[in-house]
């Protein structure tokens, strides 16, 4: 009896097992890790009160972990805003995998985002998942900066039909996908004549994205995954409200797999039906040719200026190495047409380089003993650090008669023009509220985000400069210094523009990022008034310095007298005006030690309501400097050669 059920039991399993082969030949479904990790990305500013944000930031992952356990759920989102700091957390799996495939990826992919520290904002990517939380809510966002396509290293044997094929899927994926239902969809496509019998192919959108959202994002990824296609038989493409992948491979099953159809057959479907019936003629030849250009614009662009990473950073590139005579050709022979700007240390010109870009050339004066100095740290400095809110240096030259830096240009030039420049009273609230946040962002990345902390000495509206959009940039890194890891301050001789310099520095030589906290207090003052600091005031009219004017307006509770004449009342609220004036007034406060870290400024700006502790001015030495500048000379410097006087005054 004993032998029999033996012997009938290793039937019944072997039985099994052939079945289950079958099955797989019907229906291949090659293993594949769906946890693979695609990408990660970290938050630049930290949190405050970390007993309250990893309370936050537990809970709300209990909480997504159980909606996608308990309701079947490929989507879920949670929030915890009950204290200082809130978490807003979404969490996605694709459609295909089983409720427990997708909590073993969600679990992997909450140990990849706790790498991220006290981080206040975090993403992690994977094949089967996607899990992110933020400080502010983000559910409706679709597109960012730092969309990818990725791509695998498998090649097919006839690339160009596989191609074919998955572009199709994918042309497919990115019409149907927003029209259904919860914004996913799975397809499949034969390939003929290759070693690859199938192409798989996924496209699926966060479910709190509008339909529209849902397109343009797609329209992103159908862009940054298509190229993959050319090369590699799997690809992906990875958004902030969306995901693309297709393969070679199954990575779904084919009862997975989703009718898109009848959701091609709508306003959209006629012009897909063109372009499908005229791939055989001279239409469609068109089109391979226009796709090609496409193609190989997109890859340039790549190569050129990489797009901003989420959270600021962007990708590495070494600077270009340019010959003097292309410069001295790309400038019109540095033409007083060309010219953008004149600096402390050199002019800046526009210039057309080879491959079409418009670029900024910086010319060192060479007169300067200490040029061959800056002209060293700059390079060393702007080549190694990458963010949204910096300027990238794209190349340099040093082998002709003058030392040459290459940047990328900026189109709307430099903050001063719009300030009290040519340009004065073009800059809405909004605008300038943006710049203030920018120039934070930038200055917090050199001080915290970066592997050590550079302190940029020289901070001021001629370099910051603006993009097309009016997003800041800050530039000139000529006088960058780094501070050592193990040193609160170093003692230095003074370089920098009186007027925005910290007392303590400007008087002791002691040099901390706090003096860049200063003075980008100082700038924003400049931003909200539209006055520059340096203006000698009429003392007989009852004129003050532009700073002693602030102070002296906030402590009487008339804020609003500070603002620039030139903005409209009504397109601005005066408590936010008056948050912004305060947190510039925090960031000039004496001592050091009292003025916030620009990472806290970030904070500070992001949320206003955060600002309950009030500036105060100290009756310090420190806090009742008043630097003078002589009209005449430069004003940018080393103080062993300025020409300028610094007079410390006692308490009024």
């Amino acid at each position: 009896m004993a032998r029999w059920w033996c012997i009938s039991h290793r039937t019944v399993i072997v039985t099994a097992f052939l079945m289950f082969m079958v099955f797989l030949t019907i229906n291949p479904v090659k293993s594949q890790p769906q946890a693979n990790l695609l990408i990660t990305g970290c938050s630049q500013i930290n949190a405050t009160n970390l007993p309250n944000f990893f309370g936050n930031l537990n809970e709300t992952f209990r909480d997504l972990r159980n909606k996608l356990s308990n309701n079947n759920s490929y989507f879920a989102t949670s929030e915890q805003t009950r204290n200082s700091e809130p978490v807003y957390a979404m969490a996605q799996c694709r459609n295909y995998m089983s409720t427990r495939d997708c909590l073993s990826c969600f679990d992997s992919a909450d140990t990849f985002i706790r790498a991220c520290a006290a981080a206040n904002g975090a993403r992690a990517v994977l094949d089967g998942c996607f899990l992110r939380y933020e400080s502010n809510s983000f559910y409706d966002q679709t597109t960012l900066p730092g969309n990818v396509g990725l791509c695998g290293n498998r090649t097919s044997s006839r690339q160009s039909v596989f191609e074919t094929a998955v572009d199709g899927l994918l042309s497919n994926l990115s019409i149907a996908t927003p029209k259904i239902n919860g914004f996913y969809a799975a397809v499949t496509a034969p390939v003929s004549g290759t070693n690859t019998s199938t192409a798989y192919a996924i496209a699926q959108c966060a479910e709190t994205v509008t339909r529209d959202g849902c397109k343009d994002c797609l329209a992103v990824a159908y862009a940054n995954i298509r190229s993959c296609a050319t090369d590699v038989t799997d690809g992906r493409a990875v958004d902030s409200g969306c995901f693309m992948r297709y393969s070679a491979s199954a990575f779904f099953s084919n009862n997975k797999s989703t009718d898109i159809t009848s959701f091609l057959r709508d306003d959209d479907s006629s012009n897909k039906g063109a372009i499908i019936g005229g791939v055989g003629g001279g239409v469609g030849f068109l089109i391979f040719l226009l796709v090609v250009v496409v193609l190989l614009w997109i890859r340039r662009s790549k190569r050129t200026s990489p797009g901003d990473g989420l959270y600021g950073a962007t990708e590495l590139q070494s600077p270009k190495d340019y010959s003097y005579s292309d410069l001295k050709k790309a400038t019109k022979d540095f033409s007083e047409g060309n010219k953008l700007g004149e600096g402390g240390f050199g002019d800046v010109y526009k210039g057309i380089v080879k491959d079409g870009n418009i670029v900024a050339v910086k010319k060192l004066a060479l007169g300067s003993s200490t040029a061959k100095d800056n002209f060293e740290s700059e390079v060393r400095v702007i080549s190694n650090v990458h963010h949204r809110n910096l300027i990238r240096l794209l190349g340099c030259c040093s082998k002709g008669p003058e030392l040459l830096l290459v940047l990328e240009y900026m189109e709307n030039g430099s903050l001063e023009t719009y300030l009290y420049g040519e340009k004065r009273g073009t800059l809405s609230w909004k605008q300038r509220c943006d710049i203030i946040f920018g120039t934070a962002r930038g200055l917090a990345y050199l001080h915290e985000q970066y592997h050590v902390t550079i302190i940029h000495r020289d901070i001021k509206p001629s370099n910051i400069l603006l993009d097309n959009e009016y997003q800041p940039k800050i530039a000139d890194f000529g006088l960058a210094r780094l501070l050592p890891e193990d040193q609160t301050h170093i003692s230095t001789r003074f370089a920098g523009t009186l007027g925005y310099t910290a007392p303590e520095y400007a008087i002791h030589g002691q040099l901390s990022e706090k003096v860049d906290t200063y003075s980008f207090g100082i700038v924003v003052l400049e931003i909200v008034s539209g006055k520059k600091c340096t203006d000698v005031p009429d003392e007989s009219a009852g004129e003050q310095y532009l700073l002693e004017h602030a102070w002296n307006l906030y402590e009487t509770r008339m804020h609003l007298k500070l603002v620039d004449e030139t903005l409209d009342p009504s397109k601005y609220n005066e408590e936010d005006v008056k948050k912004v004036i305060e947190i510039a007034l925090m960031c000039t406060q004496s001592p050091v030690s009292v003025r916030p870290t620009m990472s806290e400024v970030v904070m500070l700006l992001s949320d206003r309501s955060r600002v309950q502790n009030p500036p105060t001015r100290q009756n310090a030495n420190l806090a009742n400097i008043r630097i003078q500048v002589d009209n005449s000379t430069s004003t940018t410097f080393s103080m062993s050669n300025a020409d300028a006087t610094i007079t410390e005054l006692t308490g009024r």
